[in-house]
């Protein structure tokens, strides 16, 4: 293992640009996957703080008597969807909207709004479905005159979480396969130019494990090296984007961990993938 270290570190020093090139590589791949992986992270994160002021609204029949106000109330917290339930009077919500919609005041008068039921859902229960279904079992209730409720708003930031999602599996993996090729080929490069060296190893007795292992390693600190970088340059964006336009969330300790390893393996598969092929053509042309 130490002579594997020592000839990568040689092979860092003859070809210092082809080995910063696979560095830079690898960066810039898991960098575009990474920008991607912020966008899908914030998107969530996003969508997260609106299911946090999701709320369905049943607005009660006129005339409906306290007590089956009490009733339907004393049914709905037993939901398990349900957080909290509150009563807004015809009074209380004519005041609330003459405080939100202050131009309009004179002319609403007290029978204009009707009550309503509001409910706060639980985490886990926020979701377009789950609200619906809860805003139809409401609405079977006789002194219920309409539900209503922001999905369409929901419906929307879960569709472009996806999107993004996909779009940055897809092309993280565009990136990540582009990597792969041109490892492969710096590979390539470094085993053509050793190939003397190569077969006179082979004549003394160097098995395959040994003659590889150096180029294994060598894709492997690149990779790591990419992945840091990677993830250095994410942090950049993610730091001038919160500094000049809005607030962003960054990736936890765990996924930048991850990004760096995922680095790594990128570096390895690239080697692993080319070395086997590129050594028995130089054995074979030997």
């Amino acid at each position: 293992m130490r002579l594997a270290f020592r000839e990568v570190l040689l092979a860092l020093r003859r070809a210092p640009l082809l080995a910063m090139l696979g560095v830079v590589t690898i960066a810039f791949s898991l960098f575009a996957f990474g920008l991607f992986g912020l966008v899908a992270i914030n998107i969530r994160s996003a969508l997260r703080g609106i299911e946090d002021r999701v709320e369905i609204r049943a607005f009660l029949v006129e005339g409906t008597r306290d007590a089956q106000v009490e009733e339907l109330i004393r049914a709905v917290v037993n939901f398990p969807e349900v957080a909290d339930v509150g009563y807004v009077s015809p009074d209380s919500a004519l005041q609330r909207a003459r405080a939100e919609l202050d131009e309009f005041r004179d002319v609403m008068e007290g029978t204009f709004l009707p009550g309503s039921v509001e409910l706060r859902l639980k985490d886990g229960f926020r979701d377009p479905d789950r609200v619906q279904q809860l805003a139809h079992k409401l609405e079977t209730y006789p002194v219920v005159d309409e539900v209503r409720y922001g999905r369409e708003w929901v419906e929307k930031l879960y569709r472009i979480r996806n999107i993004a999602g996909l779009a940055s599996t897809v092309l993280g993996a565009v990136f990540a396969l582009v990597s792969v090729i041109i490892i492969g080929s710096t590979i390539r490069m470094a085993i053509l130019a050793r190939a003397r060296e190569i077969e006179i190893m082979r004549l003394v007795g160097a098995t395959n494990w040994f003659v590889r292992m150096p180029y294994l390693l060598d894709g492997a600190i690149k990779g790591l090296l990419g992945g840091g970088l990677a993830v250095v340059l994410a942090w950049g964006t993610a730091t001038l984007v919160s500094r000049n336009l809005m607030a962003t969330t960054f990736f936890t300790g765990e996924q930048v961990m991850l990004g760096i390893f995922a680095g790594g393996m990128l570096g390895l598969v690239g080697s692993w993938l080319s070395v086997g092929r590129h050594l028995s053509q130089v054995w074979r042309e030997s």
